[in-house]
């Protein structure tokens, strides 16, 4: 969590400008490419002055790049070199992407893997098997915990461990939110105890409704989690724990059969 202005940090190795460079980074959003120093500044509560010795800085490491023309940041190609031996490392995609393109084909959606960030699940791989536009995952999206199967699904798996500091920060946080997804996330705690997956209808995206299951197996200390999404429109009554939910199941097992023969490897 970025410090505020002004604001000493309790931890003293804690690198201020480091953390606030990476906040500047950070104010980017999907469906807005570019951005002024106002915007920047307002995003990140740095003064103006701070945000131009910031971005002249990351502009010289390829990390933003100037829009002349609009007088506007843009994020630059660097970025996406920082994520790639990150990407590259997670051999789990490779395995599991002819799968979950077969399962997206059969399902009528998109299938996608991802993992845990802060409040959020990341997606590390995505293949759509539709052409609805309201739901296109892609690589790099984050995606809220309670709010999602694939987020529910991380959290039960964790359940009485890992998870429990990140339940109580989103009890605490967003205690509306907590109130509001609470039964729904009782139901996942059953859900995955009992069958192994948990199940979304349309709490994260109305018109889609999600199955979710966790890999047993670690991938470098992570819980890695499958996600099948499936436009309600093309979902036939008791499709996600019917007909879905089982494929998915069976894909997870496949891909981790696979890890313990070290295929890919």
């Amino acid at each position: 969590m970025t410090s505020r202005p002004g604001e000493r940090h309790a931890d003293p190795a804690f690198a201020t400008t480091l953390a606030h460079g990476l906040s500047v980074l950070q104010a980017f959003r999907h469906g807005e490419s570019a951005l002024s120093n106002r915007e920047l500044a307002d995003r990140t509560g740095l003064s103006k002055a701070t945000i131009s010795r910031l971005t002249t800085t990351l502009m010289q490491r390829g990390l933003l790049r100037y829009d002349g023309g609009l007088r506007r940041y843009r994020l630059g190609p660097a970025v996406l070199s920082l994520s790639y031996p990150l990407l590259a490392s997670i051999k789990v995609r490779q395995l599991a992407r002819p799968l979950m393109k077969r399962l997206a084909d059969a399902a009528g959606g998109s299938a996608s893997l991802g993992m845990h960030h802060g409040l959020n699940m990341v997606y590390l791989e995505t293949c759509r098997g539709h052409d609805a536009v309201s739901f296109r995952p892609d690589i790099g999206a984050l995606l809220p915990l309670l709010p999602s199967a694939m987020g529910r699904a991380w959290l039960a798996q964790g359940a009485g461990g890992e998870a429990e500091p990140v339940l109580e920060t989103l009890r605490r946080q967003d205690p509306a939110a907590w109130r509001r997804y609470a039964p729904d996330w009782e139901q996942a705690r059953r859900d995955y105890a009992e069958y192994g997956y948990c199940v979304g209808q349309g709490d994260w995206h109305s018109d889609v409704h999600a199955v979710a299951v966790p890999m047993r197996l670690r991938v470098d200390g992570q819980a890695l989690v499958f996600n099948c999404g499936v436009p309600v429109a093309r979902l036939r009554p008791g499709d996600p724990r019917g007909r879905i939910a089982p494929r998915l199941l069976t894909l997870a097992a496949r891909v981790e059969k696979m890890m313990e023969r070290g295929d890919g490897a």
